[in-house]
Formats: structure tokens, C-alpha cells, sequence
């Protein structure tokens, strides 16, 4: 018995909600300009090399405008034929040459970084080495030694050092009691880590000269500063790896190439003799 329209229908659509979806890759084709095919593929390269402000944008808004300017792009491609000057096909030439060196040097970058090479250079850089001192001080400025002097002669008996700096101080922490923080070395002026650097806890140093005046120290608590953990530092010792090895990339395939220079003596003012590509 043949089945009727309705039937069929009815099967047909049985067949649309069971088969499996057209599959669809990188070359399946999304348009054609002329002969020439425009792919997903395409547009998903174009896609991921976007600035990354145009990355949350829906789906269906950068297809669409992804598709279109690849397609405009093709028509205006196309429209030059082969009629490019010299000045265009150098440039052109320059385009692919600088296209592919990067090929190679951002997948030299993404070889050096690994578990075991981040591991081994945080370690080369922090294990064995003695942890620096990190210091807590406070100073009063003034603007003479003799200054400086009636300061300590004034802490020697008994004057609050806080109370001094916020009454004497011409620094900008003289209203925090002279307090100045956390701080390591090469932070300060050399005179006044020369300073901090001779005092024991609690205890207040001779007048120290400086660019900016005067100043009465006082160390009020030091600490070793331990290495920072290897995930505070993770960026840039990969940042580092991926330099040293698109230079190693560079001197290693540049040395075993076939280079030839010309022996011929070229004024090196001709890169501005912009009228020899006319």
C-alpha cells in the first residue's frame, strides 16, 4: 500500500528530527566571491586574532560581521587583478615574510613553556639564596644637623619619637608619626639605607644628610623577606623562558641559514629614495 501525502509528510519529518547534522569543518564553504570559496575556517581565524574588546561580542554579531568583511574584502581584493605595483607586491612580499617568521618564533615561545622548565628556573633564581632583610622604619626631617641633634637630644630624654615627628617633621610622614613602612633595600636614598642598615631594633641613629634635609631615624622592626611563592611569580619567569628562547630561535636559525650579503657598497641613504619603487 502506498502511503498518503499526509503520511509522508509525517515520515519525512521523522527522518529531518533523526538524521545527524551536516557536518560541518574548517573548509566548509560560507560564501563565494567570483571562484574563490570563503570558509569557517576563515572566519574562525579572523575571529580569534581579534583585539580582545570585540571577544564578548555574540556569536551571531561576529559571524555575520566577520563573514561580510571577509567578503568585501575578497571583492576589493579581487577588483586589482594582478595590477600591483612594485611598491605593493614588495609590501605584499614583506606582509608574508613577517607573517611566517612570527609562525615560528610563537611557537618557540609556546615550546619553552612547560611545568618542568618554569620549575627549574624559579629555582635556579631563589633556591640556595639567602633571603634579603626587609625593614620597618620611621624618621624625622628637619632641615639643619643642628636640628637633628636637639631632636635626639630631645628622644635621649625620654620624648616620644611619634609625638616629635609629627610636630617637627617637614616630611610627608610627619603627621603618621614619622612612620614610613615596609620597605627593602634600594627603596631609600643610599645615605639613609646606610643608616637603617647599621641600627638595632628600637634604637635611633645619628643625623643623617640627605637631598631632602636632615633626618633622625629610628628601625623599628626588621624581617627576612622570604621568596615570593612560585605562582606569584609564574608570569614573569615565563615572560623570561619565552624572550630567551625566540633569541635563541632567532641566532641558532639565522647562523644555520645560507646567507650571502652583498659585497656591493649601497648608500644607506637610498631607504629614503622612496621614488626607485616607481
Amino acid at each position: 500500500m502506498f502511503l498518503n501525502r499526509l503520511s509522508l509528510a509525517t515520515f519525512a519529518m521523522g527522518l529531518s528530527l533523526t538524521a545527524p547534522a551536516f557536518a560541518q569543518d574548517a573548509d566548509t564553504v560560507l560564501a563565494t566571491v567570483g571562484d574563490v570559496n570563503i570558509t569557517l575556517g576563515e572566519v574562525i581565524v579572523a575571529t580569534e586574532n581579534l583585539p580582545e574588546q570585540y571577544q564578548s561580542l555574540d556569536n551571531d554579531v561576529l559571524f555575520n560581521g566577520i563573514l561580510d568583511q571577509l567578503i568585501q574584502q575578497q571583492a576589493l581584493s579581487q577588483s586589482l587583478g594582478d595590477n600591483l605595483s612594485k611598491r605593493d607586491s614588495l609590501g605584499l612580499g614583506n606582509e608574508m615574510r613577517s607573517y611566517r617568521s612570527n609562525l615560528v618564533l610563537q611557537g618557540a615561545a609556546n615550546a619553552a613553556i612547560t611545568d618542568s622548565a618554569v620549575q627549574t628556573a624559579y629555582e635556579a633564581r631563589y633556591a640556595g639564596v639567602e633571603p634579603e632583610t626587609e625593614f620597618n622604619a620611621s624618621h624625622i626631617l628637619v632641615e639643619t644637623e643642628e636640628e637633628a641633634l636637639a631632636l635626639i637630644e630631645a628622644l635621649d630624654g625620654g620624648a616620644d619619637f611619634a609625638e616629635l615627628a609629627k610636630e617637627k617633621s617637614t616630611g610627608p610622614s610627619g603627621p603618621n608619626g614619622g612612620a614610613l613602612g615596609w620597605f627593602g633595600k634600594g627603596m631609600m636614598v643610599p645615605e639613609f639605607e646606610a643608616a637603617v642598615l647599621t641600627l638595632e631594633v628600637g634604637t635611633v641613629s645619628a643625623p643623617v644628610q640627605t637631598q631632602f634635609g636632615w633626618h633622625v631615624v629610628k628601625l623599628n622592626e626588621s624581617r627576612p623577606l622570604d621568596a615570593p611563592d612560585l605562582e606569584t611569580v609564574r608570569a614573569e619567569i615565563e615572560a623570561e623562558l619565552q624572550q630567551a628562547a625566540v633569541q635563541e630561535t632567532i641566532a641558532s636559525l639565522t647562523a644555520a641559514a645560507n646567507v650571502t650579503r652583498s659585497e656591493e657598497t649601497i648608500d644607506p641613504a637610498l631607504i629614503r629614495q622612496f621614488d626607485l619603487l616607481d
